[in-house]
């Protein structure tokens, strides 16, 4: 089954950035998952286990900086194309 996660992750004190940063690039890196970064959140599309296998292992590495984070994750249980602006307008 495949599914869209919608993640925004929020420094709680000054200063981590380059954590946020990070965790964004590790899961680009990850094989079978799409991501798509804007200026509010990111969202992941693919299989259930790939994605929520992938936000915990990267969260993993978040939550042991020292810095304090907030992670929110909407989960989705439809394959939405997340790489292109949605029709406000519904289909005729």
């Amino acid at each position: 089954m495949n599914i869209v996660a919608d993640m925004s992750l929020y420094p709680l004190k000054d200063g981590p950035v380059p954590e946020i940063i990070g965790f964004i690039r590790k899961l680009r890196d990850r094989d079978g998952l799409e991501v798509v970064t804007n200026q509010l959140s990111t969202q992941l599309r693919g299989d259930f286990d790939a994605v929520t296998g992938a936000i915990n292992d990267c969260m993993r590495e978040v939550m042991d900086a020292p810095n304090t984070v907030v992670l929110v994750v909407k989960y989705l249980n439809v394959d939405l194309e997340i790489g292109r602006t949605p029709t406000l307008t519904p289909p005729e």
